[in-house]
């Protein structure tokens, strides 16, 4: 292979090319070390240049004109930064600063549809009081100017009371005669009805309670209850209080107890509250079930133990619930197991195994129970098998069981009532010869899709006969899930005793006898209500 070779001789411009590069490489190359370079330093208000030894850092460079940069200051360039000869250093001053201020919490105003007061009128039940919060700020301030403002700690020094104002929204619902109290939650308050629909008053008004717990003692005295917190709620989720419902200015007083999201009730016979706690959670639910179980005296004296922390078995994550006979014994229900629970020795006495619903969601679901008014039967709901290849944790039906304690019989009495059938006894009527009694519970309207079901409030006798449909007729849409409440007696002229439940949002009274049905509200804020 031929090769071409060139000279310096043969090639003349070539060698001013070189020259013209050498001269380029030579006049940018870097300052050799130990030469002196000069730059900008632009720092706390003030410009000047200064000469530096070349291979310095732009922190050497602030340090050789005494300049100390603080812990949180800033460098453009950044300090690590190797300096060039006409380079420009600034310097952002960063100052972290933290100041405490008080901060007026206004207070809310709620309004409350009352039906007891002419249309129009209005009446103030409740002053409203600003709330106070010591507020921690965190401030950022660049150069003596503040970049940024954010809190970092709320600290509650006085909670802030709503005003409530009730408002009359007098309806045309004929009253009714009623027997004992009857007590209802409307838009986070809690009223009360004695001797007629017509006779209300308000005993609770502070507007936060979560209805969670809602029950009146068996002599209708007293009420226990659940309020919000005030809390974040991955702290503490709500707090177990009681009133008593006869005083004319009921005063609440807290039972110390909090975080009570399943089970709260009256020990037969007792001036005691029993009750289960959860520990709350950040993630959904927004809870992890302790299924233990405390004694409280509403007459004062610390919560006592009943019931150990324990797993709750399967999905017992979510929690358990309980439910007194009126002799006092407690039955238990959990995911996976109904049983009763030996109060002297604090320990679980399993009864019935429950094939548990797998939801593949973040809720678990309890079997509904209710005893018997003569305390010989439990009735409650249980998960029922599915045709294959369907698999029991998935079977969409359920059926209303009872178990006799005194034949030890366990029977399914009605089948496909429904995830959410929550059965409940009237109390014991005597017609001279036995004592007998009713029980009501809801049918899904869906069977196979029981969980969003809307249901048929129903009737039977205590051993599944004669059965029937009472609430609401049968081309209306049906209630919400919810335990029927009995009057506690029946009044003169009715064909059977009241059942009251939700409809709409409003109360509904209901003869077991004809199924006739009554409004008694129309404010559309009822949510809870008990009957005793």
């Amino acid at each position: 292979m031929t090769q071409t070779r060139f000279t310096l001789h043969t090639r003349p411009h070539l060698l001013a090319m070189l020259l013209a590069v050498t001269t380029l490489i030579v006049s940018c190359r870097s300052p050799q070390v130990g030469e002196d370079i000069t730059v900008t330093i632009n720092a706390d208000g003030k410009s000047s240049e200064v000469q530096i030894t070349s291979g310095s850092t732009v922190t050497q460079a602030l340090e050789s004109v005494g300049i100390a940069p603080g812990n949180l200051d800033r460098s453009e360039p950044p300090f690590y930064t190797v300096l060039n000869d006409g380079d420009v250093i600034n310097l952002t001053r960063v100052k972290e600063v933290f100041e405490t201020q008080q901060v007026v919490v206004p207070f809310e105003r709620q309004i409350v549809r009352n039906e007891t007061l002419p249309e129009g009128e209005t009446r103030l039940v409740q002053a409203g009081v600003n709330g106070l919060q010591e507020v921690t700020y965190r401030r950022i301030i660049e150069n003596e100017v503040e970049v940024s403002k954010n809190s970092v700690k709320t600290l509650v020094l006085t909670e802030a009371l709503p005003e409530i104002v009730m408002v009359g929204a007098q309806a045309s619902f004929t009253p009714l005669n009623i027997p004992g109290s009857l007590v209802y939650l409307a838009g986070g308050n809690a009223w009360i009805m004695e001797g007629s629909t017509a006779n209300r008053r308000l005993i609770v008004s502070t507007g936060d309670l979560d209805g969670r717990i809602f029950t009146l003692s068996p002599n209708g005295e007293y009420l226990i209850f659940t309020r919000k917190s005030s809390k974040p709620l991955d702290e503490e989720i709500n707090t177990l209080w009681a009133v008593r419902t006869k005083n004319i200015e009921p005063k609440p007083f807290w039972l110390q107890a909090y975080n009570v999201v399943h089970f709260a009730g009256w020990i037969p016979g007792t001036n005691s509250v029993a009750y289960s706690t959860v520990e709350p959670r950040s993630a959904a639910p927004g809870w992890q079930a302790n299924n233990d179980l405390y004694r409280v005296s509403i007459t004062g004296g610390s919560p006592r133990k009943l019931l150990e922390a324990n797993s709750g078995g399967v999905y017992g994550w979510w929690g358990m619930s309980f439910a007194f006979s009126a002799d006092g014994r407690l039955a238990y229900a959990r995911p996976d197991q109904i049983g009763l629970v030996d109060q002297d020795g604090g320990y679980l006495k399993p009864l019935i195994d429950i094939t548990p619903l797998n939801t593949h969601s973040d809720w678990a679901w309890i079997p509904p129970l209710n005893w018997g008014s003569d305390g010989k039967a439990l009735y409650y709901v249980s998960h029922a098998a599915a045709p294959a290849p369907i698999t029991g944790e998935e079977s969409p039906f359920f059926d209303l069981s009872a178990l006799s304690f005194g034949s030890d019989a366990n029977v399914s009495i009605v089948a496909s009532s429904g995830m959410f059938a929550y059965p409940s006894a009237s109390p014991v009527q005597s017609d001279g010869r036995e004592k007998k009694y009713q029980v009501a519970y809801l049918q899904a309207i869906f069977v196979e899709q029981s969980e969003t079901s809307r249901y048929r409030l129903m009737v039977m006798d205590r051993d599944g006969s004669d059965a029937h449909a009472l609430f609401p007729p049968s081309d209306s849409g049906g209630v919400e899930p919810q335990t029927p409440s009995w009057a506690p007696a029946a009044l003169e002229g009715q064909s059977g005793n009241f059942i009251a439940v939700t409809y709409q949002g409003n109360l509904w009274l209901v003869d077991s006898g004809n199924g006739t049905a009554y409004q008694v509200t129309g404010d559309g804020l009822i949510s809870r209500l008990d009957w005793k």
